[in-house]
């Protein structure tokens, strides 16, 4: 049986849209055992674009990150969530154009995701790569110009992997992420308090 992809699966979904308003525990629901990858996306890919983020902005998007890479790396399939926060409500119809917005951009990225190395998305190394992503979620909330964008980047590819069953994509994800978090490390030993200076000078000389 063939794994329909993530631009199908979103684009289904979007066609049973027809509330005013849409739950965190409709989309749960919506995406049974993806609603993880899913979830993890839709906070992950507003944090990946390369724009500068205001002041606690990284750190209240960053949060549900936190929470959901660790639950990963706990080997949770499915999503647990406090009843207050599963019955918050967002305007469907901005929801649905949200969605709609990263459809072509899905489909040209899925003429290379494809189902392989599916031994990286079992539940052993599931629980590894959650394990990772909670580390660069926990960077996200470093306080730098545009230090969100990477390892968000990463968190986001290797939930759009595990969710295609890339594996792949899933370890560039991995890769990308931990390559960031890896240089930030480095940077701290070498320089100390001084690193976080040094790396806002160098990323706003590409600004």
């Amino acid at each position: 049986m063939s794994i329909r992809s993530l631009s199908q699966l979103i684009d289904e979904y979007c066609q049973t849209i027809h509330k005013p308003q849409t739950s965190i525990a409709d989309i749960l629901e919506a995406f049974h055992e993806r609603g993880l990858g899913m979830v993890l996306i839709l906070f992950a890919t507003p944090m990946a674009l390369p724009i500068p983020v205001p002041p606690g902005i990284n750190v209240l998007l960053a949060t549900p990150l936190i929470f959901l890479t660790l639950q990963q790396a706990m080997g949770a399939h499915t999503v647990w969530l406090p009843e207050k926060i599963k019955r918050k409500e967002m305007d469907s119809g901005k929801l649905k154009g949200m969605l709609q917005k990263i459809l072509p951009f899905l489909r040209k990225i899925e003429f290379f995701l494809r189902p392989r190395l599916s031994w990286i998305t079992n539940d052993g190394i599931s629980r590894l790569m959650g394990v990772l992503g909670f580390i660069m979620a926990l960077t996200v909330c470093i306080p730098l110009p545009l230090t969100n964008t990477v390892p968000s980047f990463g968190i986001a590819l290797m939930a759009i992997g595990f969710m295609t069953r890339d594996g792949l994509a899933v370890l560039g994800g991995a890769l990308i992420g931990t390559a960031w978090v890896a240089m930030l490390a480095t940077a701290v030993l070498i320089f100390g308090p001084e690193a976080f200076d040094i790396i806002k000078d160098f990323i706003k000389s590409f600004l």
